[in-house]
């Protein structure tokens, strides 16, 4: 027996039987001479709902969808996400949930809907990625789905709950940090993108910049993706008296911070004896052999497994005061072995 014949018999349309037979919020607004109709064809009719059906449509199968701006999966453990997703996936099961992953796209998010209307599959869903598609993710908060980003983005406002890590305090702490070993002139090397992350870390950059006193000309900031950055760029910063750098540490910032090691290597500099080398992050997935940068490390397992928990929390109706839906995450300091006072410094 299908909900159509019940439609047919109670002289309502399909939509209503649906509103009606699943107990959804918008039945509220039917009449209730139309619910009784649809209620007295159904037992007529002796239907019998769909178990699995109606858990579907109230939302309540135990599953957290995750659903990536790009393409991730399958990831590698030197993938910068890899640790956010072991986190998401290490919390979901103590929660007694099971994960639904969305597939990503390699191509950059617009304005448009793309295909986030597939995420009601689940109770409540997890967004991964350095931007996304704003009127997809309003629609849904629109709708009073469940949603937790992971990653700090307030385009929305206070609407959009997140957690993120604190790239601002990290990045100034590290300015103070190279500040403290003696360095008094900074070059910051920045990737082309405008995402929140970067952003970010600019912010601190400058924030720490002058905090330490330093005029503008002595933090300076350099937009490239590596590929400019020559034996002969990083031999010029330190004839300049720039004898810290900063490179961004985000998803593809690293292809900068290895052009940097490259170019200084090329001109027969060191780090730390010549001049200091420093990342905005760490570099996930340490390759053998290669010096650790020093840096910050960024909580991606614990905002994995935090951002799993606030889930939880929305899709059950637990309350979360309004403080804790937007959550940054402080970083904790890397020494790493490229970062030392300068030379002549005592």
């Amino acid at each position: 027996m299908r909900q159509s014949d019940i439609a047919r018999l109670a002289g309502v349309s399909q939509t209503t039987v649906s509103l009606v037979l699943n107990g959804a919020p918008e039945s509220a607004a039917i009449p209730e001479a139309t619910r009784e109709r649809v209620l007295a064809a159904a037992r007529e009719l002796s239907y019998v709902a769909d178990p699995a059906a109606l858990s579907l449509a109230k939302g309540n199968n135990r599953l957290i969808g995750v659903h990536t701006f790009m393409a991730t999966f399958p990831v590698g453990a030197s993938n910068t996400y890899y640790p956010y997703l072991a986190g998401v996936e290490e919390e979901t099961a103590r929660q007694g949930y099971d994960l639904l992953l969305f597939t990503g796209s390699a191509a950059e998010p617009n304005d448009g809907p793309v295909e986030l209307p597939r995420l009601r599959m689940a109770d409540g869903a997890l967004l991964v990625g350095r931007r996304f598609a704003l009127m997809g993710v309003e629609a849904l908060l629109d709708s009073g789905f469940p949603l937790v980003y992971v990653g700090r983005h307030d385009e929305l406002g206070e609407r959009l709950p997140y957690i993120g890590a604190d790239y601002v305090g990290a990045t100034a702490e590290l300015v103070r940090r190279l500040h403290g070993l003696g360095h008094r002139r900074f070059v910051y090397v920045r990737e082309h993108d405008d995402a929140i992350a970067s952003a970010d870390r600019e912010r601190g950059y400058r924030e720490g910049a002058a905090a330490a006193g330093l005029a503008p000309d002595d933090a300076t900031v350099v937009r490239t993706d590596g590929s400019d950055i020559t034996a002969g760029t990083v031999a010029r910063w330190l004839a300049d008296g720039r004898t810290a750098l900063i490179v961004e540490g985000g998803t593809d910032a690293l292809a900068a911070a290895l052009a940097v090691q490259r170019a200084a290597a090329d001109a027969g500099l060191a780090f730390p004896r010549d001049l200091s080398l420093a990342l905005a992050g760490e570099r996930v997935g340490h390759e053998c052999g290669a010096p650790v940068l020093t840096g910050f490390t960024v909580p991606r397992l614990e905002m994995g497994r935090q951002a799993v928990r606030l889930l939880v929390d929305l899709i059950t109706g637990t309350p979360v005061p309004s403080g804790a839906r937007q959550r940054l995450l402080a970083c904790s300091p890397l020494d790493g072995e490229t970062a030392g006072p300068p030379p002549g410094h005592t």
